[in-house]
């Protein structure tokens, strides 16, 4: 009698995870449709890399049927050390056509605002008037389920709001869709997802980038996990569990 190892391996369980817990996003939060035509933002780091492999698997399934390109945007007076390259073999092995667009900014213009956020804006403006070039009507980002639980921990801790980044995100100046398909992916699978395929990190050299309330956030959430396993559950189940009659009532002026 023969048996399959492969189906017991390590790499096999791990994608078995991974594939459902995509697709059960995907279901859930009707991220994708037929006739969608989907723009990936690929930054080069392990989660937008496992986007592009997850998406262009799912785009060879023929229900729904949907399209899919990915962008990289490269800012310009950022110092990188990216191998474009590595991104074009890396996206057409998974059937996914890549776009490089440049960009830059200047942090004199407004500084109110930080670098770091002036370079972010000037990124996603590049990514929603390239989807609209490419006649694209939905953004596919790489937020995980930690990525989301973080955000809500942070809005609560430091917003007073209770609101995070949705798997599903109608805009309402343009004709998009921002969508997180991997809004149920742990970030602790894509770690060993991207050690198990090899991805290439994308190096940066970014003299923007420092210590933030988030980094300190991550951890919060690990210690929760480390009281309670389910907790990442618990805390995802409630944001659809408000029980508001055990809640303060609204303030006037609030």
């Amino acid at each position: 009698m023969t048996t399959n190892s492969n189906k017991q391996s390590p790499y096999a369980k791990l994608i078995r995870r991974i594939t459902k817990r995509f697709h059960q996003g995907l279901g859930d939060y009707e991220l994708i449709e037929d006739g969608d035509k989907v723009l990936i933002g690929l930054s080069g780091g392990k989660d937008s890399l496992a986007l592009v492999q997850l998406l262009g698997q799912r785009a060879k399934i023929h229900k729904p049927k949907f399209s899919v390109v990915a962008l990289h945007v490269v800012m310009t007076n950022v110092p990188y050390a990216v191998d474009p390259d590595y991104l074009r073999d890396f996206c057409s092995q998974h059937g996914v056509p890549l776009e490089i667009r440049e960009g830059c900014f200047d942090s004199t213009t407004d500084t109110r605002k930080s670098p770091c956020f002036l370079c972010s804006w000037n990124r996603r403006k590049i990514l929603f008037e390239t989807a609209q070039k490419l006649k694209c009507n939905k953004i596919a980002l790489g937020h995980h389920m930690d990525d989301i639980l973080v955000t809500l921990l942070m809005n609560m801790s430091f917003q007073g709001a209770f609101s995070t980044m949705p798997p599903k995100l109608i805009m309402r100046k343009m004709p998009l869709t921002v969508i997180r398909p991997m809004c149920l992916v742990a970030e602790k699978d894509l770690i060993e997802l991207s050690k198990m395929e090899e991805y290439r990190a994308l190096k940066k050299d970014c003299p923007y980038e420092s210590h933030s309330h988030r980094s300190d956030m991550e951890k919060i959430l690990r210690q929760l996990e480390e009281m309670n396993p389910e907790a990442r559950y618990s805390l995802w189940k409630s944001m659809t569990n408000i029980q508001e009659e055990l809640l303060p009532n609204k303030l006037s002026g609030e």
